[in-house]
């Protein structure tokens, strides 16, 4: 796993070249990637949202209780696993226009592995600010395009006009699905479970 983390960033291609290989001799090698990876978001939410907090006034930090925190947290690794399994489907369907017959495993490891970049950015949310998060979350959107477009042709074995289209479609699904999840996620938990927050002196 962490081979790959490294060289996802350092090496995309020759990276794409080695998880392919290892995918088609291992069904469910991304899982290990996907389940430890995807805790980062949701382990730096906990711990921003119930120890650094945020300022709305002058003076005041506000916080959230261990129990809102960790329900949120949990809501937000669900959203994380049910996202990249729901992208992998998509992912295997659209592949069927494009002569491509990759397994369904295969298709959600593509997903996990390209979504990296999002894991990874999850870090910023120890300190809770929307200008940080904004700007995090617009890097690593744009690096896991990069790897989407570099990776899709070599995963999928397509030819690189074909694996351009093809990405651009897995691009627009992506976005949509990634948005109306996180989103639905967040509204529920606010509007249903009555999230607890603690209001302090700030630094207190």
């Amino acid at each position: 796993m962490s081979t790959h983390l490294i060289k996802l960033f350092t090496q995309p291609e020759q990276s794409w070249t080695e998880i392919r290989k290892e995918e088609e001799q291992k069904p469910r090698n991304y899982l290990p990637h996907l389940i430890f990876l995807g805790l980062i978001p949701p382990f730096a939410l906990f711990i921003g949202t119930t120890r650094v907090g945020w300022s709305l006034a002058e003076n005041e930090t506000v916080r959230l209780s261990a129990d809102s925190a960790l329900l949120l947290s949990a809501m937000v690794y669900g959203a994380i696993l049910l996202g990249t399994a729901l992208m992998g489907v998509f992912i295997r369907w659209m592949s069927r226009s494009f002569d491509a017959r990759p397994t369904l495993n295969q298709c959600i490891g593509f997903a996990a592995y390209t979504a990296t970049p999002l894991y990874v950015a999850g870090l910023a949310a120890l300190y809770p600010s929307r200008w940080l998060a904004v700007a995090v979350l617009m890097a690593a959107c744009a690096y896991s395009t990069f790897l989407l477009f570099v990776g899709l042709p070599t995963f999928m074995r397509r030819k690189q006009e074909q694996g351009f289209l093809f990405a651009s479609c897995v691009w627009a699904v992506g976005l949509l699905l990634l948005v109306t999840i996180l989103v639905s996620a967040i509204l529920f938990w606010y509007n249903n479970l009555s999230p607890e927050y603690l209001r302090g002196p700030l630094g207190g």
